[in-house]
């Protein structure tokens, strides 16, 4: 990667922590009237960094991740219209998630890949954690219990594929992607709570900054990955 696309790369990652900090400042002061205009631009800039990106094997993969993730937020700004929006919305990152476990899956592989034992350890956590928040919204879920109980085994699959990544594809720039991963988990158990089980104060200052630096770490882990 020649200087200037490097030095491209770190501005626009500059402008979308800047933009991230920015749209959570917001939250937290309770400027919700700001917020839905500068969600959909979040996404866009990640797009925007990979686009600028040198050509890679996955890169496909992680626009498809992103670009679903995109149309999902957009959908989701008019959920409360109806429970109609909400349902498009959690099919776009059902399907932003198949592209994610299909780049984590695909990413190449540096390494042997050691330490099954604490990858099961670590993939059964993640069931029992998906399942006991399951457990805990399915009497109230009412008629989206089947595309809800769907969307959990997706992402605990994108989640469980990423930890396996993680040892193969080495250690920092793996743990980035891992981390980012674990993030998206927690933003969505964060909105699955406050929206079906116990609505609570700042959820979605909750939702968004895990999210936002969900998609954040697994941008840089993978660009990182396959920087040359």
């Amino acid at each position: 990667m020649n200087k200037f696309i490097a030095m491209k790369n770190k501005i626009i990652s500059g402008i979308y922590v800047g933009f991230g900090i920015l749209y959570i400042l917001l939250s937290y002061f309770g400027k919700t009237e700001i917020t839905p205009f500068l969600k959909p631009f979040i996404v866009l800039i990640l797009i925007l960094l990979v686009a600028n990106f040198e050509v890679f094997r996955t890169k496909k993969l992680l626009f498809g991740g992103l670009i679903f993730s995109w149309v999902g937020d957009v959908i989701l700004l008019f959920s409360s219209k109806g429970e109609i929006y909400f349902i498009f919305g959690l099919l776009s990152f059902l399907i932003a998630h198949l592209f994610y476990i299909l780049l984590f899956w695909k990413q190449t592989h540096f390494q042997n890949y050691k330490n099954k034992r604490i990858f099961w350890v670590s993939a059964l956590l993640t069931l029992i954690y998906l399942s006991e928040l399951l457990s805990m919204l399915w009497p109230s879920l009412g008629g989206l219990k089947v595309p809800v109980f769907a969307y959990s085994v997706i992402i605990s699959t994108m989640l469980i594929v990423a930890i396996k990544g993680y040892y193969s594809w080495g250690k920092t720039h793996g743990l980035w992607v891992v981390f980012g991963a674990m993030l998206f988990v927690a933003s969505d158990s964060f909105l699955a709570i406050n929206k079906f089980s116990t609505p609570f104060e700042n959820a979605n200052l909750w939702i968004m900054t895990t999210y936002i630096f969900a998609q954040f770490f697994i941008v840089k882990g993978i660009l990182a990955l396959n920087k040359k």
